[in-house]
């Protein structure tokens, strides 16, 4: 009985030395880059200003009046705004990348098996270069003197002397572009476990188009969606490079708005605190995510 008992505990702590030596790093680095910077951020936000934006003493509670919109002048609306516009241009997003990625998946579906490797390979390639350079690039392509701008002055949609960016849409175009990976893979994922007989079940009842996509391609996807859908929104929310190349101050988001408290306009505390109501955001949407998965019974595969 007693050696049956060794085996088990021998057994065990073999288990948990594997577990650490997979996962010890992954937690390491969260907590080196994630957890303590953060906890830095959350102490700093309570400090007060001085004349150069520099964390002091006394302790004080005014950056989170700031960022509620209240200063020496009243109250200000333009924090909200900012929130609002990068849910917004963070949804848009979402939602594009979305409605471009079926067509792209089934589309690899439909090639034969041993090139859709390549397609996939393809569809990743842009994003292991600079995101920077790739967002320069949709600067040159919405540009004043760009062909797609063109196509914008003879539609009347923007005047002949401006370009389609700066501008909402080209902070719309450059999210979804550089997030759309994000958005292939998981569904590709999804797609390619699809069960073709319910597809072929749809049929022999008469339903095509939208109708036999909703009832019977959708539901099979919607795991590597929702997964999709959070690897892309979390990400565009917070991002800094695109809306300060594409957007300047007329699409202001709040990565802009973090970065200028610690460069620009110096206040680090106001910083500090726009950076921990934003992780606030985070963590509830991440929650949200979790309780809906569960709820549409797809958290095997779309896990956080």
């Amino acid at each position: 009985m007693s050696t049956a008992v060794t085996q088990i505990d021998a057994a065990a702590h073999r288990q948990r030395l594997r577990l650490l030596a997979t996962s010890g790093p992954g937690l390491f680095w969260i907590m080196l880059f994630l957890l303590i910077p953060s906890a830095i951020l959350l102490g700093i936000a309570f400090f007060s200003a001085d004349d150069y934006g520099n964390p002091v003493l006394p302790l004080s509670l005014q950056p989170f009046q700031q960022v509620a919109g209240y200063s020496l002048l009243g109250w200000d609306a333009g924090n909200i705004n900012i929130f609002l516009r990068s849910l917004e241009q963070a949804g848009i997003a979402t939602i594009v990348s979305a409605a471009v990625s079926y067509p792209l998946v089934f589309f690899i579906l439909s090639r034969p098996e041993g090139i859709r490797p390549l397609l996939l390979l393809f569809i990743v390639l842009p994003s292991w270069t600079n995101q920077v350079v790739r967002t320069y690039a949709w600067l040159e392509l919405l540009g004043p003197n760009a062909p797609l701008t063109w196509v914008a002055h003879a539609l009347h949609i923007v005047p002949p002397d401006l370009g389609l960016a700066p501008g909402s849409f080209a902070v719309t175009t450059g999210l979804a572009y550089n997030y759309l990976p994000y958005m292939i893979v998981p569904l590709y994922a999804s797609a390619e476990k699809l069960d073709w007989t319910l597809v072929e079940a749809g049929r022999d009842l008469y339903a095509s188009g939208v109708k036999l996509f909703w009832h019977a391609v959708f539901p099979q996807t919607l795991p590597g969606l929702l997964s999709g859908v959070i690897f892309v929104a979390i990400p565009a929310f917070g991002d800094y490079v695109v809306p300060q190349l594409l957007g300047g101050d007329r699409a202001l988001m709040i990565g802009s708005l973090i970065a200028n408290q610690f460069t620009e306009t110096p206040d680090w505390p106001y910083g500090a605190a726009l950076t921990i109501i934003m992780l606030v955001f985070t963590g509830l949407g991440l929650v949200g995510f979790r309780i809906l998965t569960r709820k549409l019974g797809g958290a095997e595969e779309a896990t956080i």
